[in-house]
């Protein structure tokens, strides 16, 4: 639910402040995951414990936001891309390490900066928050980077149903891309009818 007096928010508070503190992470994550480079050792723990504070914040600063009124357009933009960065780094390193097939990472990316580009290109007209389907798609990526990041960890059988619920991120990912595309055009259409 979008607050209406979004405005008079200041853009400094708390929901803010823990989607910066997710994008600090994200270096974080990448340094733990290249250095052990596959292994499973501590430094694989030490991404998969950065990865799941990192996502915990996300789910923390949109409950923040919303029970305490908190919603300002830079939230609205800030969130959605410190949720790429870290789901971004995480497929890229995956597939880089030879645990995730390049093509995955590329459809998810490529999608992701086009909705990235298309919120900025329509941002004169109006701001498009995360609908729901964006934010399944967040979870169940998520859900598939995590198995994928336990999979040294649990052994070769985990390697099925992180493949299995990372084929269903893809699919929402690219079902929820589509839909993006239609609620821009429905924007530009609304603010250019409002204008006349």
């Amino acid at each position: 639910m979008s607050n209406p007096d979004a405005g008079a928010v200041p853009v400094l508070n708390v929901a803010n402040v823990l989607t910066v503190v997710r994008i600090v992470l994200v270096p974080f994550f990448v340094w733990f995951l290249l250095a052990d480079a596959g292994n499973g050792g501590v430094y694989r723990w030490l991404a998969v414990v950065t990865f799941a504070v990192a996502i915990y914040t996300d789910k923390l600063d949109g409950d923040i936001a919303r029970s305490r009124g908190l919603i300002t357009n830079f939230g609205k933009i800030a969130d959605p891309i410190a949720d790429k960065l870290l789901i971004g780094s995480a497929l890229i390193l995956l597939s880089a390490l030879g645990e995730l097939q390049w093509w995955i990472t590329i459809v998810i990316l490529v999608r992701e900066l086009g909705i990235t580009l298309l919120r900025f290109a329509v941002i004169r007209y109006g701001v498009m928050p995360a609908s729901r389907g964006g934010k399944l798609k967040t979870v169940v990526q998520t859900l598939a980077i995590f198995l994928y990041l336990l999979v040294p960890a649990l052994g070769s059988w985990a390697q099925w149903p992180a493949l299995v619920v990372m084929m269903a991120a893809l699919a929402i990912t690219v079902v929820t891309g589509i839909d993006y595309v239609v609620q821009a055009v429905r924007l530009r259409r609304s603010a250019r009818n409002s204008a006349r």
